[in-house]
């Protein structure tokens, strides 16, 4: 179901559905990821891990390992350069700090997680290598660990950066602890409002570390060749982060190292950081081979970054007629093991759905044993949100008011200021909630005992950044567009489609390529929902330049001006003789005798992202004897600015629609005493199936974006936020109980139930 706001000129290519220009490579298996790299001479690498979650490295040896037959070169952190203690950005999410990146790729005098790297082999084969791990002798100091953020806040927590003072609103505090940055949000008189208010809501929310959960595990191959220039095939969000992180790490320039990405089988924020690329770069440069790294699925999960598991209080002042007065929370994020949770994104986005004069938000980043963190689809807004949430329905049922009326009542609307100061520019919350409300959804009867309906909102900023994009035209009229944006959620698609749209051709007729990082100009990651935004906005502006160059030439074979020449729908015209036509094929075949070979491009930043809204609505059943929640019916409805193509855009918000409904029922890390992963299988790790979930229905609400050529917003993020708090609130409605802590798995429900009859 589509709801789209009125347009005129609307146009040829967005928003049709046309076949995925690499839909027949993906179907036929031709489409070639980063474990299908197989150059000549390769030998594999392997990682020796801690066992321990915490623990002081007194020694390694490797002398055995290498001995073992087929084993080639062994690295340790000795052999990484060090590292200057300087912060970069990745792209999205918080800015980290090289020192502890390069600590995280190669453990040096502490581990501080089951499953950091300490040492890597190379050898002829994945067994060999495998075998050679138990030959390399590591002692350790075993040191106590913790697991939570509130645990690791207590003043008698064991540290586990000796060196690292917390920052509190910006200034170096000189006290060694565990919480790496302490940040506040601050609007009006927070406690002024609470005295204002006539009613005041209370609650205390936690959620568990969750992995993104993608299919295919991080492979890279490395080539250090003689000359000191470096190859990497790469499964990653943003090969140009690859290529700075790694020059960083193994001492080179940026100019001395090729990324080429490869197709990559999801990421979702995941699949950001580096892992292995240094490692396997140092293990090619001993042996003079290329070397690939794949993680096993057990890998996955224990030592790459999930997101974080959180804790959250939070308070909320009302009046009698439904009026929200007054709002504050405390956020203690997990880190993991190095400082850079996306606290502050959570705390950026979790009240902006309302217009509140008086907030006050204290944000934790709090570093502990498990593995650093890394995005998960709208960074840290899942888990703040839930806590928002939740508060509210409980103060609409107080009230006795209408859930969606009473986020009507206190909508943010265009030139409300966001958390962060801010003002929005045009956005579509009150066109989402409308919607929402009148769906027929909403409007339908629940009929089981067991049964309830709850409803949620979520917010995402968005992202811009930079992009670059060309097109090269082709004789017969079609063109080549290379862009620096690895494809993920169909942005290859998408980005083709707005220079088909510019150019008058078809969408077949773009034949959209991902570029390494020699052959197109830097790219910021793919995240952060900015991708068709901003490379999107990339390729309109290359087809542009297309445009005007086409015109010159035009232009002389008319022997007129390039401003007698008009362009609409794929043909040119002459203002004052509209008779005379040319068409962009036409001309493109004529390219060598009006100048030669033509190519537009385009590097861009832009500004002015448009923020997205999301609300959906949730049904479930209980089952009495187990716990077990069951999801009845699921209406997702978001505001995407212009759905470029919306079979795309339906996807994106099913997929973000169902991992939040894996975070609110299923999904979490089980840890060990000690600090291992219990469940690092897909067997124990429980995500979400088809045989879980109804269809999950999808409303487009279209109010474009003011500041984008074709109103374009982010879609893959927003989606994923309101899932948790949404099934919480049909939980309570179902079978009156609130639970403040996810998943809502059936032994914690059927507890919870138990403890309500009692």
């Amino acid at each position: 179901m589509t709801t789209t706001v009125d347009r005129p000129n609307e146009p040829n290519v967005v928003g049709t559905r046309p076949i995925r220009h690499d839909g027949v490579d993906k179907v036929t298996g031709r489409a070639k990821y980063a474990a299908d790299v197989h150059p000549s001479d390769l030998l594999h690498g392997k990682t020796l891990r801690s066992p321990h979650a915490h623990a002081r490295i007194k020694s390694i040896d490797v002398s055995e390992a290498l001995k073992h037959p087929g084993v080639k070169a062994i690295v340790t952190s000795k052999d990484l350069p060090v590292v200057p203690n300087i912060p970069v950005s990745l792209g999205e999410g918080p800015m980290v700090n090289l020192k502890y990146v390069s600590q995280n790729v190669l453990a040096q005098d502490k581990v501080l997680y089951k499953g950091h790297p300490v040492a890597a082999i190379a050898a002829d084969d994945v067994h060999a290598a495998e075998e050679a791990l138990s030959l390399i002798k590591v002692e350790y100091e075993v040191l106590s660990s913790v697991m939570t953020a509130p645990e690791a806040m207590k003043d008698d927590a064991p540290i586990l950066i000796e060196t690292m003072t917390t920052k509190s609103l910006g200034q170096d505090t000189g006290k060694i602890s565990n919480v790496a940055t302490h940040t506040q949000f601050v609007a009006g008189d927070v406690e002024k409002g609470f005295e204002e208010s006539d009613l005041i809501f209370e609650g205390e929310y936690t959620t568990p570390t969750a992995h993104q959960g993608y299919i295919e595990p991080q492979s890279n191959t490395v080539l250090w060749n003689s000359n000191d220039e470096v190859t990497i095939w790469t499964s990653n969000q943003g090969h140009f982060g690859v290529r700075q992180n790694t020059s960083a790490l193994i001492g080179l320039p940026v100019s001395q190292i090729r990324v080429i990405p490869m197709e990559i089988g999801g990421g979702f924020g995941g699949k950001i950081p580096i892992y292995q690329e240094p490692t396997a770069a140092f293990l090619s440069k001993k042996t003079g081979r290329p070397v690939k790294m794949t993680l096993t699925r057990a890998e996955v999960l224990e030592a790459t970054g999930p997101g974080s598991g959180t804790y959250t209080r939070v308070k909320m002042g009302v009046n009698k007629d439904g009026r929200i007065v007054s709002a504050k929370a405390f956020l203690a994020f997990e880190a993991g093991a190095y400082p850079g949770s996306a606290v502050n994104a959570g705390a950026m986005c979790m009240l902006n759905m309302y217009k509140i004069d008086n907030i006050l938000i204290d944000a934790n980043d709090v570093v502990v044993n498990k593995p650093k963190t890394s995005a998960y689809r709208a960074p840290g807004a899942p888990q703040a949100t839930h806590a928002v949430e939740c508060l509210v329905d409980e103060i609409c049922e107080t009230l006795g008011m209408d859930p969606i009326e009473f986020r009507l009542k206190n909508a943010t609307k265009e030139g409300d200021r966001q958390t962060n100061g801010v003002p929005f520019g045009n956005i579509g919350n009150i066109d989402v909630l409308e919607a929402a409300k009148a769906s027929p959804h909403y409007k339908a009867e629940l009929s089981g005992k067991w049964q309830g309906r709850g409803v949620a909102s979520g917010f995402w900023f968005n992202g811009g950044g930079q992009s670059s994009a060309s097109i090269s035209v082709n004789a017969d009229g079609t063109v080549q567009l290379v862009t620096g944006s690895v494809d993920i959620g169909g942005t290859r698609a998408a980005t083709a489609m707005q220079a088909a749209e510019v150019l008058g051709l078809r969408a077949d007729q773009v034949n959209p390529i991902v570029g390494d990082t020699s052959s197109i100009g830097y790219t910021g990651v793919t995240g952060g929902s900015r991708t068709a935004f901003a490379t999107g906005w990339a390729a309109y502006d290359a087809a542009q330049d297309v445009v005007s160059q086409m015109k010159e030439r035009v232009a002389k074979l008319w022997e007129t001006t390039e401003i007698e020449v008009e362009f609409a729908d794929g043909v040119f015209t002459r203002k004052d003789n509209l008779e005379q036509r040319i068409t962009f094929q036409e001309i493109s075949g004529r390219l060598m005798e009006t100048g030669g070979p033509l190519m537009g491009k385009s590097s861009v930043s832009p500004r002015g992202v448009g923020a997205s809204f999301a609300h959906h609505i949730v049904d479930v059943e209980v089952d009495e004897e187990t716990g077990k929640v069951d999801i009845l019916r699921y209406t997702a409805l978001q505001d995407v600015g212009k759905a470029i193509h919306p079979s795309y855009v339906e996807g994106q918000i099913q997929g973000g629609s169902v991992q939040g409904v894996g975070w609110a029922l299923n999904e979490e890390y089980f840890m060990s005493d000690d600090g291992g992963m219990l469940n690092s299988t897909l067997l124990d790790y429980r995500m979400p199936t088809s045989l879980d979930l109804p269809m999950i229905d999808t409303v487009i609400i279209e109010v474009p974006s003011s500041t984008h050529p074709f109103g374009v917003r982010g879609v893959g993020e927003a989606n994923i936020v309101p899932p948790p708090a949404a099934i919480a609130n049909a939980l309570h409605d179902a079978v009156g109980i609130r639970m403040g802590r996810l998943p809502m798995n059936p032994i914690a429900v059927s507890a919870a139930v138990r403890d309500r009859e009692e």
